[in-house]
């Protein structure tokens, strides 16, 4: 087993982590710039009240990997398997942020902001979103099954199909120009 690395309140900028061995570490407080993580390894490693910004992601390997109070902003986050990090206290927040193709599949994300996110073909299925925010973001063809959707906001989201009896939409807040992501599975047509 190797030996956990400590690094609080440290900022990095321009560094590429793919050329660079990571050991399991443990970073508090820190924030990254223009950072490479693609394809790197970060399983079971900690990041806790750490904040990114234009950092790529895609593909990177998170198994039991800690993301607490978590902010990213501007990044780019491809098919990343969220579901398998650590769920012990999991919160982030994404703001302009890429998410495609990734899994969210049976995470609590109460409270989770999404500000103008790409979220296509993102797995929401048995999550847990209430009173999150779907501020202005894409969600063609992402997955909503069991998912809990209480007191959401996807007022200005678009290109959603969320079946209303597969899911918990208690509260949530809707566009008029959206509704026909609620009726999708009728086949009907909504003249506006």
């Amino acid at each position: 087993m190797k030996e956990s690395n400590y690094f609080y309140d440290i900022k990095y900028s321009d560094i590429d982590y793919s050329k660079i061995v990571i050991d399991v570490s443990e970073f508090e407080n820190c924030s990254f710039k223009n950072c490479q993580f693609s394809k790197v390894n970060l399983s079971a490693s900690s990041f806790i009240g750490c904040k990114f910004e234009y950092c790529e992601f895609s593909n990177t390997r998170i198994k039991d990997t800690t993301f607490r109070e978590i902010s990213f902003k501007n990044c780019k986050l491809l098919g990343l398997e969220f579901s398998s990090c650590n769920k012990f206290m999991f919160s982030m927040q994404f703001d302009n942020c890429q998410l495609n193709m990734s899994s969210f599949y049976n995470l609590k994300l109460h409270k989770t902001n999404f500000i103008n996110c790409k979220l296509k073909e993102v797995d929401f299925a048995n999550a847990d979103l209430s009173n999150s925010l779907f501020d202005n973001c894409d969600l063609n063809k992402a997955v909503f099954d069991n998912t809990n959707l209480t007191k959401c906001d996807l007022s200005t989201s678009y290109n959603y199909s969320i079946d209303p009896e597969k899911n918990k939409l208690l509260k949530a807040i809707f566009s008029l120009f959206g509704l026909s992501g609620l009726l999708d599975k009728y086949d009907i047509i909504i003249k506006q």
